[in-house]
């Protein structure tokens, strides 16, 4: 599940806000940009983990894996 995503991160008044450009819906705030970076990996690493069950749930049983680059 490795891999490199970004992080768009911004302050807003007295919360930092951020979002993962590559992964719709993992989005954190916090109060401080460190707490953000520790949030935004949590929320990304679970968001990842759920999307690999439910993708292979919906393919049932006699599916493969493939390694796709860009």
């Amino acid at each position: 599940m490795g891999g490199t995503y970004t992080a768009v991160v911004k302050k807003s008044g007295e919360w930092w806000i951020g979002w993962i450009e590559e992964v719709p819906g993992v989005n954190c705030q916090e109060a401080t940009r460190e707490e953000l970076t520790e949030s935004l990996r949590v929320t990304l690493r679970e968001a990842l983990e759920l999307n690999r069950r439910d993708a292979r749930e919906a393919a049932g049983d006699g599916f493969e894996e493939e390694p796709i680059a860009l």
